[in-house]
């Protein structure tokens, strides 16, 4: 599991190495569909780009530990995926180490906080 990091430098998420993305409490609430981010619903959030999470718009809002952030092109739209298998639920990670704050990505960051971002 891989933590997911927000503009705030909080432990927003996790994700998993099947790209299931869990909160802090360790529910399902997303999948990553061919570098696109997805509710567990299947309505697209937005993508996944060298381990940042953008919007629609390219911007960053999020990240994976070890990660630089980056912003991206606007996406295209992407079809609608099947709603993949329920993961098991998993075992509570460590607690990462909080990283360095980083640059300004290229374009700014996203306008949406995580929780605006994922219950869209």
């Amino acid at each position: 599991m891989t933590a997911i990091f927000d503009v705030n430098l909080q432990v927003v998420g996790w994700i998993d190495e099947r790209g299931y993305i869990f909160s802090n409490s360790l529910e399902w609430i997303a999948f990553i569909e061919n570098s696109y981010v997805f509710s567990r619903n299947c309505v697209w959030l937005g993508g996944m780009y060298r381990g940042t999470i953008v919007d629609k718009l390219g911007k960053p809002l999020a990240w994976l530990s070890e990660v630089t952030p980056e912003s991206t092109l606007r996406l295209l739209k992407p079809l609608t995926p099947l709603k993949p298998l329920s993961p098991l639920k998993p075992l509570r990670p460590l607690t990462p180490l909080t990283p360095l704050r980083p640059l300004r990505p290229i374009g700014g960051w996203s306008s949406l906080t995580w929780i605006q971002f994922i219950n869209q």
